[in-house]
Formats: C-alpha cells, structure tokens, sequence
C-alpha cells in the first residue's frame, strides 16, 4: 500500500478551513502566518511559495518579508522583534537554510515560543520532550505520525518503532511523539552497529538520514510500515535529476505493508502541519 501524502495534507487543510472560519465566527480572529525569507535561495523560494499559496487557501493570512542576503544577524533579529511584538501576527517562520554569516541558533532562540510554528525553540522542545500540553511541535515529525496512523489506526501502543536519524528537525521529536503514543522507540544512527539487523525489528520504520535509497529491502521487515521523510536529487539514468527518498521505494514496497512515496509523501504534510500549528497559536493566543 502506498501511504498518499497529497490526500492526506488535503484532508487536514480542509479541516482547518473549517477550524479558521469558525475563529473568525467566534472570536473575530483570523490567523496569520509571516515568513521570513533571507537570500535568493531557488529551493527555498519555491518553499516559501508553497506555504503562503497554501496559507492563503484555508482563509489565513499570509505575509511574506524578503531580505537581502547581505541583511546582518542584527538586522534579522530586529526583524524578529517587530514580529514577537505584532499581536496580529500569530505565527512566525524563518526559512532556513540562513546565509553562513548568520547563525541559525541564534535566530530560532529569538523567536517568541508562542509564535514559533516551525516548532524549534528550546521551550517548544522541552515541552516536547515533558509531554506538556502546548507544545508548538516541529511539523514534518508530526506529518510522520500523522501518515502512520493512515495506514495503522490511531492506537500505536506497544508497536517497535525504528527512527533512523536523530537530528533535532525529525529524529529526535518524531522518536518523543511515538513515545507519546505508547511504541517501543529505537534511534539508530551513522554509529548504529548492526542497523539492519535492528531496522528489522520495526513494526514502524522511520528513514530520515538524507542518503539517497539508503534503506534496502532486506532490512524491513515483511508487513512493516515504512516512512520515508528523505528528500535527494540525483540523475537517473539519462542524467536528468530526479527526487529520491531515503528508501529504495521500488525494493522496499514489495516487502513492507505500507510506504511514503518521495515526492507526495511526508513533504505536503509537513506544510500542512505548518497551517496547524499557526491555528494552534492563534487559537492559544486568542
């Protein structure tokens, strides 16, 4: 079976829709989503896109601030500011990556939590981590458990759940939000010993490590659901480029009960999940 990501991001914008309307019908709120954009970077134009068309189509406001990239730390972190202290902007997001002269930490600290939709600040995360009510949680973890539970149902308790990768963007808040919900979580990564072995095991696998058809068929599991959150260019065999997930999808889907395409997987959810956590805020907020 093949996990449809489109659908599935459709479903929850048609949902907030209704979430929106009835904000504005009860409260005379209506959320608004800015983002911050530094640089001519191609790919994060067309991300930035995306997400302001898709703001705009469940009746939120979008705002959009282009920088040069020549803009210093100082005068994004003003930026920043003038935002934090904007009432009618509920939900804050600066596209990353930022130019190498300013550093990304910095930035994402500088955000008011409360406001913070991409789900990075260190209050957010430690919310996360706490199980507290609240949380802003970073998006493309919650499109994972939200396309597991596709296929799955929405009872995951006592499933073994494989995460490989453990960065702060996927791994580690997708591992907290399985614990959440009652799996067995292993995180595995580039020193793992035995990693297949271990990818074996899962009733869940999580692939988000950023190689290219990393995951091979003989490491899942028969029945096992798979979710692939990579995204990677590279040349088919005519050496034009092509988008590839961390899975060999063509290997994997003959073996595994359910899978995420790349494209058309975790990546409409994760803009998605974006739109919820603005509505979040600005119902929080209201």
């Amino acid at each position: 079976m093949i996990i449809d990501g489109k659908q599935a991001a459709a479903d929850l914008r048609k949902t907030l829709a209704i979430e929106v309307a009835q904000l504005k019908k009860d409260k005379n709120i209506t959320p608004s989503l800015t983002v911050v954009l530094v640089g001519e970077d191609p790919a994060s134009q067309i991300y930035v896109r995306n997400k302001v068309k898709q703001t705009r189509e469940v009746g939120m406001i979008s705002s959009e601030i282009k920088l040069a990239v020549d803009t210093t730390q100082e005068q994004l972190l003003e930026q920043l500011e003038q935002l934090n202290n904007d009432n009618s902007v509920h939900g804050i997001l600066v596209q990353l990556p930022l130019p190498k002269h300013i550093d990304e930490s910095v930035i994402i600290a500088a955000i008011a939590p409360h406001k913070d939709v991409d789900g990075f600040h260190a209050l957010n995360s430690g919310r996360l981590l706490n199980g507290e009510k609240g949380a802003l949680v970073p998006c493309t973890p919650q499109g994972c458990l939200i396309l597991a539970k596709k296929h799955l149902g929405e009872d995951l308790s006592g499933l073994h759940a494989v995460v490989i990768g453990r960065s702060n963007i996927v791994g580690k808040p997708v591992a907290l939000l399985l614990l959440q919900e009652h799996c067995t979580v292993t995180i595995t990564h580039s020193r793992t010993k035995n990693l297949a072995e271990i990818c074996r095991q899962a009733d869940i696998l999580i692939a988000a490590v950023g190689r290219p058809n990393f995951v091979q068929a003989s490491w899942v599991k028969k029945g096992a659901t798979v979710i692939d959150v990579g995204i990677n260019r590279i040349e088919d065999e005519n050496g034009k480029g092509k988008l590839v997930g961390d899975v060999d999808f063509a290997a994997v889907e003959k073996v595994c009960g359910a899978i995420t395409p790349v494209p058309g997987g975790v990546g409409p959810m994760t803009i998605a999940c974006l739109l919820k956590n603005t509505v979040e805020a600005a119902r929080a907020n209201a």
